[in-house]
């Protein structure tokens, strides 16, 4: 396993890490989800991502029971969790969609009895909130990280704009700054990270969490014949026609042949090509079952043969 820095802050996360989004809670059981977590770090993953909205709150209890049982040192892993949606529907009209103040400060204390600790790691603005000033959510934000609830605090899409302003709002007023940005990254999705977040990277040394680096699993190849059955394709119907879209598994197709010529799957490229912009400090992974923990960490091996020749050559497929 490689570790990298997140951003300019002090700690480092492994290349990889887990990520629980669609396979914790209802659709995985505690002990799946524990043989999962514990083939995760037995490969050197630190790093284990969460989120209240997660299965209405599910996901966090699940991983915290899972922490619970494999015994694992404080010190040893990093644990993050999310908030803005909030898991109490809309008639919960102060914590529903919002980043205000009162949410932010009651939301953090349920995760954290949620996932068994006193701490976590990191929290996330999981989206941007255009109804609440975001000196609010920045003062919140830090005084959760100065009550000692969280150790940093960072975005989720957020657009680069926001994130300097919630930067500036922080640098202003000697309050913790925002060190994380975690946006979707993939070879379908790649203009934030690589042309709109440029300048944050170096002007205040934004770290990065990248999630869907499969782009839902279309970049495996699955798809290419339409949805398998008891795919997550089959079972999320929001996705099914971003998975079928015939251009894109045209170019599913061509990245394939370069896997092949590699030696590795089409998801394994597609993980080390996303660990390869080393602007990224880990890309999140998911699995339900243990066996594609083991295959998804097989592409640390890949990252050796993203050479500038071959990144040409998939850039020129998904140009």
């Amino acid at each position: 396993m490689q570790y990298r820095r997140l951003g300019n802050a002090g700690i480092k996360v492994s290349v990889l890490s887990f990520g629980s989004w669609l396979t914790f809670g209802s659709r995985q059981a505690v002990e799946q989800s524990i043989e999962c977590m514990g083939a995760a770090y037995e490969a050197g993953v630190n790093f284990f991502d969460n989120a209240e909205v997660y299965s209405g709150g599910q996901s966090e209890t699940v991983m915290g029971e899972a922490i619970k049982e494999l015994g694992w040192a404080r010190h040893s892993y990093l644990v993050s969790t999310k908030f803005f949606w909030g898991i109490h529907g809309e008639s919960a009209i102060n914590a529903h969609w919002t980043l205000n103040r009162k949410y932010l400060m009651e939301a953090v204390d349920k995760s954290l009895e949620r996932l068994g600790l006193d701490h976590v790691d990191l929290i996330y603005c999981h989206r941007p909130d255009p109804e609440t000033p975001i000196e609010e959510t920045v003062w919140a934000m830090s005084d959760i990280v100065a009550s000692g609830r969280a150790l940093y605090w960072g975005t989720s899409e957020w657009s680069a704009d926001e994130i300097r302003a919630a930067w500036e709002i922080a640098e202003r007023h000697h309050l913790r700054k925002p060190v994380v940005e975690q946006p979707e990254y993939n070879l379908f999705n790649r203009t934030k990270v690589e042309d709109e977040y440029r300048r944050l990277y170096e002007d205040i040394g934004l770290g990065l969490t990248t999630w869907s680096p499969l782009a839902s699993g279309l970049l495996t190849g699955k798809y290419l014949d339409g949805i398998p059955e008891g795919s997550r394709g089959e079972s999320v119907k929001w996705l099914q026609d971003l998975l079928t879209n015939p251009e894109s598994n045209e170019k599913v197709r061509s990245f394939m042949a370069i896997a092949d010529d590699i030696g590795c799957t089409a998801a394994q490229l597609a993980l080390a090509w996303t660990a390869s912009n080393t602007d990224v400090s880990t890309v999140i992974t998911g699995a339900s079952r243990v066996e594609q923990v083991h295959e998804n960490m097989k592409a640390l091996g890949v990252l050796a043969e993203m050479t500038p020749e071959r990144k040409e050559a998939i850039d020129a497929i998904f140009a």
